[in-house]
């Protein structure tokens, strides 16, 4: 069986330096918040072309920790409405809850499955204070248009990055990325395209009073230890996990080149008008955390597939407004219709795309999807 990700090959060229890294952490003795957390901000912010990196406990306390400061610095109200795609991982959304905000469904583009542009203007009211934009599956989505429609609403744009590691358009530098008013939050779960051993997320950002209120928010609300200036929480990058990613951070970039050629024959090599293949314009605007593809009969092809040793994954089988947690006893959504949210939803399944595969596996599972 060829796995959907198997995490244990995909760390086993990094587990001598982790060893090491292990080592040097029970000799230093200090645990939490240490030298390890500190590089790792250091060289992350730098990676994004940011000014700034806070770690964080995980992804969504990422994004959370960043409406709350928002809020501290007065740039959002609790009851503020926060624009957001239909069709992303529920995460995204209950962020948004979490920060006492109130989350506005928008459709994606079905060819891209990100936030349409063309259809923000019309979610936009009196009590819009953001547009929460997720990266879904690898793949950035529109932000010069978005930026635009903010910049002229007066909004704040926060991005959920979480799967867009190393993402970036083509005329990005790291000067030039500097310059832009760019806030992201990202998870390093296991298995993302940077993936820690645990639980752990960051938020990069170029605003230095953001970056100095989430960094308080994430201990307790403290910048001087036992004084605490705000309402906090406990939400700090694992020492350990900071080791991690550190051995791993150097390599990302070749890891998402591994991505984008497998991602390559898949696009090229794949021939079935039964599958609907993900669009790629061939730029590093895609890291291909996810190679989503999309058929009729999704059940019956996944069963084809496990049949010939190909395992898959159905991101993400229930949309968000059709879920129990949004029943009519609590947001109200499972009444409402997103017919394209709906369709990605019903359609959608994952190939495995790891850059652990081999040559030999990216053949058999383009051989087997050939012949379906």
């Amino acid at each position: 069986m060829i796995p959907f990700l198997d995490l244990k090959k995909t760390n086993k060229p990094y587990e001598t330096a982790f060893q090491e890294k292990l080592k040097g952490f029970l000799a230093n003795g200090w645990y939490i918040l240490g030298n390890e957390v500190s590089e790792f901000e250091t060289n992350f912010a730098a990676y994004c072309g940011t000014k700034y990196c806070i770690g964080t406990g995980n992804g969504f306390d990422a994004l959370v920790l960043v409406f709350k400061a928002y809020i501290v610095l007065g740039k959002l109200q609790k009851g503020d409405e926060v624009i957001v795609p239909a069709n992303t991982y529920i995460a995204s959304i209950l962020a948004i809850l979490q920060a006492d905000l109130i989350p506005v469904l928008s459709e994606p583009k079905l060819e891209t499955y990100n936030l349409d542009p063309d259809l923000i203007t019309a979610k936009i009211t009196s009590k819009t204070g953001a547009i929460l934009v997720v990266h879904l599956y690898g793949q950035l989505a529109e932000m010069e248009k978005i930026n635009e429609i903010a910049a002229a609403n007066n909004l704040l744009v926060v991005e959920d990055a979480a799967q867009a590691h190393g993402a970036s358009f083509e005329d990005e530098s790291a000067k030039t990325q500097n310059q832009k008013p760019k806030t992201q939050a990202y998870s390093f779960y296991p298995g993302k395209n940077l993936g820690a051993l645990g639980d752990a997320g960051a938020v990069t950002t170029n605003d230095s009073e953001l970056a100095r209120v989430i960094q308080s928010l994430r201990n307790y609300g403290s910048e001087t230890k036992y004084y605490n200036d705000y309402v906090g929480i406990n939400s700090r990058l694992d020492e350990l996990q900071a080791a991690f990613l550190n051995v791993k951070l150097p390599f990302l970039n070749a890891e998402n080149d591994r991505r984008r050629t497998i991602a390559n024959r898949y696009l090229s090599e794949i021939k079935n008008d039964k599958i609907i293949l993900p669009f790629w314009d061939l730029s590093n605007n895609h890291v291909f955390h996810l190679f989503v593809i999309r058929t009729q009969d999704r059940t019956d092809l996944q069963e084809y597939l496990r049949q010939n040793g190909i395992q898959t994954v159905i991101h993400y089988p229930v949309s968000p407004h059709r879920q129990k947690a949004f029943s009519s006893e609590t947001a109200g959504w499972n009444i409402l219709s997103f017919p394209i949210t709906e369709k990605i939803h019903e359609e959608v399944l994952s190939l495995p795309i790891s850059p652990a595969l081999t040559p030999e596996e990216v053949r058999h599972i383009i051989a087997i999807l050939n012949t379906y």
